[in-house]
Parts: C-alpha cells; structure tokens; sequence
C-alpha cells in the first residue's frame, strides 16, 4: 500500500512545526501510522547539517552553498526516513521540504530558482502529495520565531523584509502548483488544527 506524503510550509514564526505535530497526533489517533519528520534534518545525517546551515552569522554561507547543504540533507533524509516510511504505507508529514529552499534560497538570497529546480529534478525529483502552506502576517511571524529561546535564528536575523519576501514567494508557489493548501494562521492554535484536519481527511477522501 502506497503511503501518503505531506509538507507543511510557511514563513518563521507561522506555527507550522506546531501545526504539523498536532496533525500527526489527530491522524495516529484515528489509526493512521504517521512519520513526523523534518527539514533540514529527519535522518542522522541531515541533523548534522541543520547545525551547519541554522546556526551562526547570517552571512555564514553562500546562497548556492546553502542550496548545497539542503539538497544533500534532503537526499538523506529521503533515503533514510520519507521513501522507507511511504513503502511501508504510512502519511509522512514533513516540516518543510523543497519549496523552502525554492523561498530561501531561490527567491530571498537572489535569482537562484533555476538552480534549485535542476538540483531538486536530479537529486530528489519528489514531491509531496500535499502542501500545507500555514499563512501568517510577516511581522507577527518574525516576532513569535524571535522571542521563541535557542539558537536557530540564521534566517530570522535576516529581518522583516525578507520575512515579507518570503511570504509573497510562498503564495506565488501555492498560487502555481495545485497541491498546495493554504490556511489562515491568524486564528487560534485550535482553530488552525481544526481546518488543517478538515483539509488533510477531504484530499485523502
């Protein structure tokens, strides 16, 4: 049985990392089987690049470095956790996956689109089945990712301008592809796990 593949995205500070757990705890609890995972990271190998690429001066890399280190991050966490995980016949639900590289690297740090999707087409050439794409106001993000204590902040020390880029690249990307789902993050906690849940059991049908 083919499992089923889903990525949750959105700018810092969204609530899509919290979004995403409490997706997995509604489907396990109505019997699903469920991977929680994440990007950068989700397999061994990947944890030890997300140091390298969340950490530091936000200067720290090059944009085309930084495409480097997530796509080979990617590409073990997609053989080590995401293609294992759907060959068993369980929903994988990713926090992120390649449309954040297609904002952060590809839109936000300059015109590297291309360059993305040539490295994501020979690497990975996998997508998910469905996007959430949990949608916020970008100075509301930037200040929940900001206040929230450690010391992943690389990308939110790059400050409320790419905030708002990154915003309008991640709704031009839902605006294109079909697979994408966009939800209000304004509204309460509860309220966004309502909706998210509602969205996920209408796809799967």
């Amino acid at each position: 049985m083919a499992g089923r593949f889903i990525s949750f995205e959105g700018i810092d500070g969204s609530g899509k990392s919290t979004q995403a757990r409490l997706l997995a705890d509604a489907l396990r609890a109505q019997g699903h089987t469920v991977t929680l995972t994440r990007e950068p990271g989700g397999s061994t190998g990947a944890e030890e690049i997300r140091r390298l690429v969340l950490e530091g001066d936000p200067d720290r890399w090059s944009p085309e470095t930084e495409i480097l280190l997530f796509t080979a991050a990617r590409r073990d966490h997609l053989e080590k956790t995401i293609r294992p995980a759907l060959a068993r016949g369980e929903i994988v639900i990713t926090d992120r996956f390649a449309d954040s590289t297609r904002i952060y690297q590809g839109i936000t740090r300059g015109d590297l689109v291309a360059t993305v999707n040539r490295l994501h087409d020979l690497m990975i050439a996998t997508e998910p089945d469905l996007t959430i794409l949990v949608d916020i106001d970008p100075a509301i993000g930037l200040s929940r990712a900001r206040a929230r204590a450690g010391t992943e902040l690389r990308f939110e020390d790059m400050g409320l301008q790419t905030q708002i880029q990154m915003r309008a690249g991640f709704l031009a990307l839902a605006a294109e592809h079909p697979r994408f789902r966009t939800i209000d993050g304004a509204l309460t906690p509860e309220a966004v796990a309502a909706d998210i849940l509602r969205t996920v059991l209408a796809d799967m049908g």
